[in-house]
């Protein structure tokens, strides 16, 4: 069996055993992971090089804190999804958000929309991937962003849902700061959009890349 294939069924597992994994944290039996970037378990976490016309950056995945996130993030990967996607939201100081437009600014058709992990997963620190959604928990799809500074309100609480962080940037960071710094404009009913589309060529596995 193929690494794709292998990878596709351990994505399903945890698309099976992500919820069963939640109801055990809201109840208190399973204890979320509470550190940043401190897992014992660094090496063994999935790692996804993000090639964009702005340079490289490398992301550290979180099944650990987020699986059905991150599940859902990996099978657009794994079908080539996000290539040719771009940074349509820039916001010097808060985000930089992509993964959902065409260069031309055409929606790309998504999946289903998956259930919020906010409430267990790490916090909105600068360098950390979180899932893009609408005022619904439950609407994220492909769509991501980077968050550029901490964002605290972007946290869940005991009253609110937040953004759900799936991943952490662990090498080029300063490509993130290039996009953010590029002239924005209004196009397509949207604000923030970049003059010149920033492009994602490509997101793979590191293990693919190798």
């Amino acid at each position: 069996m193929d690494r794709l294939s292998t990878r596709t069924i351990a994505t399903q597992l945890i698309r099976v055993l992500g919820p069963l994994l939640t109801a055990l944290i809201m109840l208190g039996v399973v204890a979320p992971a509470q550190a940043q970037d401190s897992s014992d378990d660094n090496d063994t976490l999935p790692e996804v090089r993000v090639s964009t016309t702005e340079g490289a950056f490398t992301v550290r995945l979180r099944p650990d804190i987020a699986p059905l996130t991150v599940a859902n993030f990996l099978e657009y990967v794994e079908e080539g999804f996000y290539d040719g996607t771009v940074f349509h939201r820039v916001i010097p100081g808060f985000m930089v958000q992509g993964g959902g437009f065409d260069k031309n600014l055409n929606k790309k058709t998504t999946g289903d929309p998956i259930v919020n992990e906010s409430r267990q997963t790490a916090k909105n620190l600068r360098g950390t991937l979180a899932m893009a959604r609408t005022r619904d928990p439950d609407s994220a799809t492909a769509q991501f962003f980077v968050n550029l500074v901490d964002n605290p309100h972007l946290d869940a609480t005991a009253s609110r849902q937040g953004y759900a962080v799936f991943g952490t940037i662990t090498e080029g960071i300063s490509v993130i700061d290039a996009i953010a710094r590029v002239q924005t404009t209004r196009a397509k009913g949207m604000s923030d959009v970049p003059v010149d589309p920033v492009i994602i060529e490509s997101i793979r596995l590191v293990d693919d890349e190798q």
